[in-house]
């Protein structure tokens, strides 16, 4: 334990451990020491000087070690003759800081003077008005008037694409230098840097393409001034004529708070419009941070091909009809379907949602089907994280594990937080095919062949003939020990032995049941543990469920859109109906098709892969003619005979509480309760922590795993019908064919970033990616377009270089065209070329 450190500043006497700056120190009294190049997420530089304070210290007798006292029996202390920068100095006992004196003032106004001569006067039009650092402090503390002429300003450009994303004006920035500090030391992406000096210096872009990282928009949040703002928010709107609702990312497991800034405005018809996503402190989940992704990737909501009436089936055609038109005739047809029902869901979907679409399926006979190829969310309720885990607490004598996982594509902000506790000394080790970005920060990296992923797990297990690696060891000796499961070229099969390899080396370790151990599914959607955990389940033979079916409900999901196959066999099915928010591929195929709302649209919560369940709030008002998902499915019941809630979405929680034994005592005023965080991001204090927002709605709350004790009998893990192992690796490949694995690209092209026009250039491309040496072998280039088959259909796509890839592999990203859910073997490949004239 830190040893505690007692000092007085302003008077005021404050005990803090040891190693805490001036700055922080004087924040746990509630005073603010104004700064405006120090942020409690990074390593303070002192370059602003905007902290400066007087210091005194006592005065040691050097003969006795003891400090010298005066007349009246007081430590005699003495200041330093300059002053010191408050976020670089650390506290010592006895210290004594003043903060408020005419000594300090003065140097203070010096420095906003100063700043102020290159500054543009354009607060009136400045995007940062209104939640402004500088402007704020500038009230605060200068001096009121400069002694620099106006004329003498040294002016630069005003509008610098660092990429499609960022904008910079090179007027406002006050060099601050954290923005560039966030790229290095907390992004690990230096892609922008200074350059030139003096008056003259100036951020740039040294990537190609601009800015290129995941997390740029932070650097908007932790700009204290105008200098940089998003392409989307730009000139958009003024701080002060937003509304704030907390919600929750959408895109992956990691479950990120944020803030939907929100306005009625004429550019909507007079109607609300969402205007930015900010972060919201959580410091469990996502402390202030959040990818672009969740940043620009909620202009999925506003698109206009949103589905606002429900539409049956008349022939070849899709007509508009009443929703008590369509829930009369969905009604009849469920009725008659028995247990020939099968519901298909998506991990987007909202807990409610998901509980009141088991219940009606459950209650009809039918089967609750999960739209999904990663399997092992049942062994996560088992050994999932142990409840009062935080990355953040994790560092030396923890070990952590990404298995099977493109860590930063698939769930970025866990990439960071990950990173940031190999930084701290907990061991990383990296079990994956091919290299990713985190290997860099691994304390151990192993490859494997593409479908020998659980074997490589069980390799770590102790009590094997085979003495343990180091990695192994070091993984079964740690204090605390997590393992991160994702799904790098797997499909069901392979996914669900990679959870139970996971799932055992956790029981046979030791390392379940407590914080900060155990098992985190790093999950394709927001939700998918949650469908898990409400009762979903992937299947293997996911077509023939399809086309055997008297009734598929669809609910958040596209088969028909992902693999022409599951097409079919919707076509083969006597009646589909969807639950969407546009006409998919499968809406086109359906007998009826209901408008549902977006969840930003409504209430309800999300459980994260870390199985922490959380509130998210309406940002908007519900979509004339759509209805949220759990309330048509609470319909449907009504029509049946059945007792479902569809009156509030805190109804249906209560439910979920009273029949998920892993749920019980959860409830929306549970889920809204929050608890003091460090360091306190509040808004009243923009310059400390950036525009991140404070969390009042709810830290959320993590569930306990339903693991044995320690050195209990690991359970009879059941393998959900699939086989027993599957081992399908480039040796198996006949001679000039690939072997093709799915892998994760953030930006993909699913419905929630279809369209976006923020985000279009950065978009995964549908292609099949190779290694230099492999496409040379194969006589191909870069962006040479081939032809070849999968399970029979022919493809075509144009090839990419990427030195990644192992040899005998192609690397194809999910969600962009091509139905590659698991390894499959690529036939047929040849070159299009162009005839010539």
């Amino acid at each position: 334990m830190a040893k505690v450190v007692t000092l007085t500043i302003d008077g005021r006497e404050v005990s803090v451990p040891e190693g805490t700056t001036i700055l922080d120190a004087a924040r746990k009294i509630g005073i603010n020491i104004p700064l405006f190049c120090y942020h409690p997420k990074m390593e303070p530089v002192g370059m602003c000087r905007m902290c400066l304070v007087d210091i005194g210290r006592p005065v040691i007798d050097r003969a006795t070690g003891e400090a010298l006292r005066n007349a009246d029996g007081s430590p005699k202390i003495q200041f330093a003759p300059k002053l010191d920068t408050a976020c670089t100095t650390p506290v010592s006992p006895g210290m004594v800081v003043v903060q408020d004196s005419a000594k300090v003032k003065a140097a203070r106004k010096d420095v906003i003077e100063f700043l102020l001569t290159s500054h543009p006067l354009d607060c009136p039009v400045c995007d940062k008005g209104g939640e402004c650092p500088l402007q704020n402090q500038t009230l605060a503390y200068g001096p009121g008037q400069s002694r620099f002429a106006f004329g003498d300003k040294f002016h630069m450009d005003k509008k610098v694409p660092l990429g499609e994303l960022i904008y910079l004006d090179r007027e406002r920035c006050i060099q601050c230098g954290r923005c560039v500090r966030f790229q290095k030391d907390i992004a690990a992406d230096p892609v922008i840097a200074f350059y030139q000096r003096g008056r003259s210096t100036q951020i740039i872009t040294c990537s190609e393409p601009g800015f290129d990282s995941y997390f740029s928009g932070n650097t908007t949040d932790i700009c204290p001034v105008g200098a940089l703002t998003t392409t989307d928010f730009r000139f958009g709107a003024r701080p002060w004529e937003l509304n704030a609702a907390a919600s929750l990312c959408s895109h992956c497991a990691v479950g990120c708070n944020i803030i939907y800034n929100v306005r009625r405005e004429v550019n909507s018809g007079g109607g609300m419009a969402i205007k930015r996503v900010m972060p919201r402190q959580n410091e469990a989940v996502n402390e202030i941070w959040i990818c672009d992704k969740g940043r620009f990737g909620y202009h999925f909501v506003e698109r206009k091909q949103r589905l606002t009436e429900p539409l049956i089936r008349y022939g070849d055609d899709l007509r508009p009809a009443t929703w008590e038109e369509a829930y009369t005739l969905v009604a009849g047809r469920l009725q008659t379907a028995g247990d020939s029902l099968v519901t298909l869901a998506g991990g987007r979907l909202s807990n409610e949602s998901l509980f009141n679409l088991k219940q009606l399926t459950e209650q009809r006979g039918g089967q609750a089907v999960l739209y999904s190829s990663m399997a092992g969310g049942d062994l996560a309720a088992q050994v999932g994280l142990g409840q009062g885990s935080n990355f953040a607490a994790m560092g030396k004598g923890s070990a952590i594990l990404v298995a099977a996982c493109d860590l930063e594509e698939e769930a970025p902000i866990w990439w960071l937080r990950v990173k940031q506790a190999a930084k701290r000394g907990a061991t990383l080790i990296v079990v994956n095919p091919r290299p990713t970005k985190l290997d860099r920060f691994a304390a151990h990296t192993l490859r494997y062949a593409y479908g020998d992923e659980a074997q490589a797990i069980q390799a770590f297990i102790p009590g094997g003939a085979e003495p343990l690696s180091p990695a192994a060891q070091a993984f079964s000796q740690a204090e605390n020990a997590v393992i991160l499961m994702g799904s790098e070229g797997l499909g069901l099969p392979g996914s669900q032995a990679l959870a139970q390899a996971c799932a055992r080396l956790l029981l046979a370790t030791g390392h379940v049941g407590k914080p900060n151990n155990g098992l985190v599914g790093v999950w394709p959607a927001a939700n998918t543990q949650g469908a898990w955990d409400m009762g979903f389940r992937p299947q293997p033979d996911l077509a023939g469920q399809l086309a055997g079916a008297r009734c598929v409900l669809a609910a958040a999901a596209d088969p028909a859109g992902d693999d022409p196959a599951l097409g079919q066999a919707l076509d083969a099915a006597r009646f589909v109906v969807v639950q969407e928010l546009f006409l998919t591929e499968t809406a086109r195929r359906a007998d009826v098709v209901l408008p549902a709302l977006a969840y930003t649209e409504m209430e309800g919560s999300y459980t994260s892969g870390e199985r922490r369940v959380q509130r998210f709030y309406p940002a908007m008002p519900p979509l004339p003619g759509a209805q949220s998902d759990f309330a048509i499915a609470a319909q449907l019941g009504e029509r049946l005979g059945l007792d479902l809630e569809g009156r509030a979405p805190s109804l249906v929680m209560a439910r979920i509480a009273a029949a998920i034994p892993d749920y019980a005592g959860l409830s929306f005023a549970r889920l809204s309760e929050t608890a003091p965080q460090w360091p306190v991001m509040g808004r009243a204090d923009m310059a400390y922590g950036g525009d991140a927002y404070d969390n009042h709605q709810g830290l959320g709350v993590q569930l306990a795993p339903a693991a044995p004790v320690p050195d209990s009998k690991p359970p009879d893990f059941k393998p959900l019908g699939f086989p027993k192992t599957l081992r399908v690796s480039p040796a198996t490949v006949p001679e000039g064919s690939l072997l093709a694995v799915p892998v994760t690209r953030l930006y993909d092209r699913g419905q929630t970033l279809e369209g976006n026009h923020i985000l279009q250039q950065r978009l995964a491309k549908t292609a099949l990616h190779l290694h230099p040496q492999q496409a040379a072998r194969l006589g191909l280039s870069a962006d040479d377009r081939v032809t070849f088959t999968l399970e029979g259909l022919e493809y075509e796509a144009p090839v990419m270089l990427d030195s990644s890839a192992p040899l005998g592999v192609a690397l194809v990203p999910r969600s962009v065209g091509l139905p590659v859910f698991g390894p499959v073997v690529i036939n047929h490949i040849n070159i299009l070329r162009e005839e010539v004239a």
